[in-house]
């Protein structure tokens, strides 16, 4: 694990992520908190291209809890087909459909423990639709993340809620809103898994990764 880099170096670090992309998006596709929630949702083990082609034609019937329920778990199911564990994911977005409709009037609620209380969504779900949706300054660790925040030494855990409290202790507040949009798509495109393409990367000079790449 790296050593945490100082508050100056991770400044620098943001500083160069944000005159990269100043407006950082995810890549799920939604139109409104119900579509982002089953979107996320839906991603658990899959791409967010995979969701995206499957969801394209399923919000467009279906992009309210109440619809959902009327569209059947049969109907969603053959959207979703192509989708890792799909139809597990089917009966989860049915139940939280339900529970939004006879608890929330239909609404998505925002707070993180109502979110975690759905079926099917986690901490890092809920993380999610915070931010992209409500644009409070939630970290979702996911995969990149996790490998991000510990070979560069931003943010380094031993497990995603470490590595959490890293992001949220340690990157300054200005940078908070954007900064696992920035850091899943550092980790998504430039510090890849298996050969991070070290010699494409922005903040190489701060990175404390010891088995660089050209």
């Amino acid at each position: 694990m790296a050593k945490q880099l100082d508050y100056l170096t991770l400044r620098e670090i943001f500083a160069r992520f944000h005159d990269a992309e100043p407006e950082p998006k995810g890549e799920l596709e939604h139109v409104n908190a119900f579509t982002l929630v089953v979107a996320v949702a839906l991603s658990a083990q899959a791409t967010d291209a995979g969701v995206n082609k499957a969801t394209k034609e399923l919000f467009k019937v279906a992009d309210t809890p109440q619809k959902m329920l009327d569209l059947g778990e049969e109907g969603l199911t053959e959207h979703i087909k192509t989708i890792g564990l799909f139809r597990q994911k089917a009966k989860n977005v049915m139940k939280l459909s339900r529970i939004l409709v006879e608890t929330y009037g239909g609404e998505v609620p925002n707070s993180r423990a109502a979110l975690v209380s759905l079926p099917g969504v986690g901490r890092k779900t809920a993380n999610v639709v915070l931010n992209m949706w409500w644009h409070h300054p939630a970290q979702a660790v996911d995969t990149h993340i996790f490998r991000v925040g510990n070979r560069t030494g931003i943010a380094p855990g031993k497990d995603v809620e470490a590595v959490e409290r890293a992001i949220e202790d340690h990157v300054p507040a200005d940078y908070q809103l954007h900064a696992h949009h920035w850091l899943i798509l550092h980790g998504r495109y430039i510090c890849v898994a298996r050969k991070p393409k070290c010699g494409a990367c922005i903040i190489r000079e701060f990175c404390q990764y010891e088995d660089k790449t050209a």
